[in-house]
């Protein structure tokens, strides 16, 4: 049964052994000798003294070892969390406190005297033939659970600092088979991964493609800037998981055509919502590329998925609930909503994850339990289903303000913007107060005033914005998604 993450890897290793499983720019291994190593570095964790249920950090540029890595700490039960390289030293610091790690694996040398203040053993990844170290010594190992934890992801929210998601094997496991018995990534496929391996959405990439039997192509940031036309084709990718901003970029690139087409079969897309124009765009440049939306959080990694290409049927949606899952929407008081009435989004499922480390009164509010017994995941989002189940996305709690007035949606706002000729960008800050006064950010070749006075001919009057930045470029995360908080901080400037 492949109930563990690294069995996962294991069935194929067993089907497909001598099948290409996953490369970086330097290094490519099948699934036989993935398996082989992740063997060896779990024989390594264990001689540096890691046992089950311990929290390794691995702050690894995406890479082979980096993979195996994930697939020995399943092996010996720790708990992986994976760190960009390039994490800033107080986010590394609190989440070195905040996971009471045993061992972080890295070659950054600021990040190793991170670990060493907090007395955390920091080692650099071993030789792949011959890791140091030794084999496992002390008492046998305990076997894994399929109930153990088996990974935290460090995700932003209600909380100043990052909080962890914890997530076991069993709930992994599901929303990587669920999640591919929609996508249906297969042999024949490469999939190309410049999405870091911390992003959760990054992450399952090398699971989906384990399960499916795909190869996976491990890129970095910089790939995905003014060369991603050229690396797709160099790949031969078939399959993109993207965000907004990644598919934004690859839209311009392929409009200026200085490099043969990709010969993608699939885009996939997830962390936001893809703009219609955006859409059209890619349509338009790769005529032979099915796009599959998606809506998930990290809590349950995936809750609904689109048919490929439905999104023409159905503007505006997000898909159904997964296989053994469900979604429905809730009022204010818990009750479940008929189709068609907007509420907040609730999923249950075997992929609704555990709850939060170490933030009991959030993980009692998020993972909440009707009549006590039944968990189901209250997400804070918005939206409504239709008679078939399809699900709307209408916004995100703090998306949601009051305009002169009226409720309004972000995502309606700045679905209008994106509709103004002349604006490649654009992000909603909602007022502070949540009395009206909301900013609106494009990147734009356009005066804020020409802005302001297009989307007239789009919006109600009451919903346009009070007020309109250009800016060269909208700031990102390292997830690629608009950085809202800076935005936020802008905006609070300059009403100060």
């Amino acid at each position: 049964m492949t109930t563990l993450l690294h069995d996962l890897l294991d069935a194929t290793a067993a089907r497909r052994p001598g099948h290409v499983a996953v490369r970086d720019h330097d290094t490519e291994l099948r699934y036989a000798d993935l398996a082989a190593r992740s063997r060896r570095l779990g024989d390594w964790l264990r001689g540096t003294g890691v046992r089950r249920h311990d929290r390794v950090l691995l702050a690894l540029p995406a890479g082979v070892d980096l993979a195996a890595l994930v697939y020995a700490c399943s092996r010996v039960g720790a708990v992986f969390v994976v760190l960009r390289p390039d994490t800033p030293a107080a986010v590394a610091a609190h989440v070195c406190a905040d996971s009471a790690a045993t061992l972080m694996v890295t070659d950054s040398q600021p990040l190793r005297r991170v670990a060493a203040e907090h007395r955390i053993a920091a080692y650099r990844p071993p030789d792949a033939a011959h890791p140091t170290h030794g084999g496992p010594d002390g008492p046998p190992p305990v076997p894994v659970l399929p109930v153990d934890p088996a990974c935290f992801v460090y995700t932003s929210g209600s909380v100043a600092m990052p909080k962890a998601v914890v997530s076991t094997h069993q709930q992994m496991t599901f929303a990587a088979g669920a999640v591919q018995s929609r996508l249906l990534y297969g042999p024949a496929d490469v999939v190309y991964n410049p999405l870091p391996l911390s992003f959760d959405y990054g992450l399952y990439q090398l699971f989906l493609c384990a399960i499916g039997g795909a190869r996976l192509h491990l890129a970095t940031a910089e790939d995905a800037g003014h060369r991603l036309v050229a690396r797709l084709a160099e790949a031969s990718a078939t399959v993109l998981p993207a965000v907004p901003s990644l598919a934004a970029n690859l839209a311009r690139l392929l409009e200026r055509r200085p490099a043969p087409l990709p010969r993608l079969r699939l885009i996939t897309n997830t962390g936001a919502a893809m703009p219609d124009d955006l859409l059209r765009r890619l349509r338009r440049h790769l005529p032979q590329t099915r796009i599959q939306l998606m809506y998930g959080l990290t809590e349950c990694k995936r809750a609904t998925i689109m048919d490929p290409d439905e999104d023409l049927e159905r503007p505006g949606a997000c898909g159904r609930a997964l296989p053994g899952t469900e979604v429905y929407t809730v009022d204010d008081h818990g009750r479940r909503l008929p189709p068609g009435q907007i509420g907040e989004v609730v999923v249950r499922g075997p992929h609704v994850m555990a709850g939060y480390w170490r933030h009991p009164r959030l993980t009692a509010q998020r993972f909440h339990r009707a009549e006590g017994l039944f968990p189901e995941l209250r997400t804070g989002d918005y939206g409504r289903l239709d008679e078939t189940g399809c699900l709307y996305f209408v916004g995100r709690r703090d998306d949601l303000y009051k305009e002169r007035g009226v409720r309004v949606s972000t995502i309606e706002v700045e679905a209008a913007a994106l509709r103004v000729p002349g604006v490649h960008a654009a992000a909603v800050v909602p007022p502070s107060d949540g009395t009206g006064g909301a900013t609106l950010f494009v990147r734009a070749g356009l005066s804020s005033e020409r802005v302001l006075n297009a989307l007239r001919d789009e919006l109600e009057e009451a919903k346009v914005p009070t007020r309109c930045v250009v800016m060269d470029e909208l700031p990102l995360n390292a997830h690629g998604k608009i950085e809202r908080r800076a935005l936020a901080s802008l905006a609070g400037a300059a009403d100060d």
